[in-house]
């Protein structure tokens, strides 16, 4: 499938700090997740295809489009949603006035038109019935379903969407990846998660990245593969194992290099994920 986004040698330092390494990746239709630990870079590069930072190096298009003109730059906006992982709200604006704020952001200048399109987007995330009440007013839940419809303003051929269920509680993370599936269907959507289930619920594809680089590019069936054999039961934690912890049955689960004999398990995502992160050198895996 030819990819609606494409990038190559994406580079980027703040100071000392290299965030992207020469990221090289191509995106097509459907919910590609992003997996990293924090400080891997996963929300510069969310950044960087976003348009909201230009990179030192390397380049990029979007539907055909390339950013590096002021031209450019417009034509992926318009055809662009973006979740940052912090939406500036205006506390005061109800959910219609803010959605219909992006929507003039997003050019849509004909009044009648746009409130049509508002409309729809809060319809699209159920909120609807709650679209004249003040955000200050509003639940976690619904002020993440505020900033999905005001990405969504416009139909967006790309989605980005930066840890869009942090903070929902079970209920709520259900119903938002029900609104990412539908999302992704027909467009093109990233979504960075440190959810390894959102995951693997929503993802036909996953890239893991550390230290500013992609570590990992593939399907979640694939990431999981990773840790086949190599994850093991014990009645204590295996100082042999790169991660381990005491389950709810009072038994350790190990990842790693397991010993002769080993009760191996049934790998997870979480388990291929992981491996990758120490295999990329990173430290923070013990559990």
């Amino acid at each position: 499938m030819t990819p609606t986004v494409s990038a190559t040698g994406l580079s980027l330092r703040y100071g000392s700090v290299r965030a992207l390494d020469d990221v090289s990746l191509g995106l097509t239709p459907g919910v590609t997740g992003l997996l990293g630990p924090n400080g891997a870079g996963k929300t510069t590069l969310l950044r960087v295809l976003a348009t909201a930072v230009p990179a030192d190096r390397g380049a990029f298009t979007v539907l055909g489009h390339d950013p590096g003109s002021a031209r450019g730059r417009q034509e992926v906006r318009r055809r662009l949603g973006y979740l940052p992982q912090t939406p500036g709200f205006h506390p005061d604006f109800t959910a219609f006035e803010f959605v219909d704020y992006v929507a003039i952001l997003k050019e849509l200048t004909d009044r009648a038109a746009r409130h049509r399109e508002v409309r729809r987007v809060l319809d699209e995330v159920d909120l609807s019935d709650v679209r004249g009440r003040r955000i200050k007013k509003l639940s976690g839940g619904m002020r993440q379903r505020v900033a999905l419809a005001a990405a969504l303003v416009g139909d967006p051929g790309f989605l980005v969407l930066d840890e869009p269920t942090v903070g929902l509680d079970p209920e709520q993370r259900i119903r938002f990846r029900e609104l990412i599936a539908g999302a992704g269907e027909g467009r093109t959507v990233l979504l960075s998660t440190h959810q390894t289930e959102d995951v693997a619920m929503l993802c036909h594809r996953v890239l893991v990245m550390a230290c500013g680089r992609i570590r990992f590019d593939g399907t979640p069936a694939e990431l999981t593969e990773r840790a086949a054999g190599r994850v093991w039961s014990s009645t204590g934690r295996d100082p042999g194992a790169k991660a381990g912890w005491r389950t709810g049955t009072g038994s350790f689960r190990n990842v790693g290099d397991p010993p002769p004999g080993a009760d191996l398990l049934e790998p997870t995502l979480e388990d291929g994920y992981l491996l990758t992160l120490d295999g990329a050198g990173h430290t923070e895996v013990a559990a």
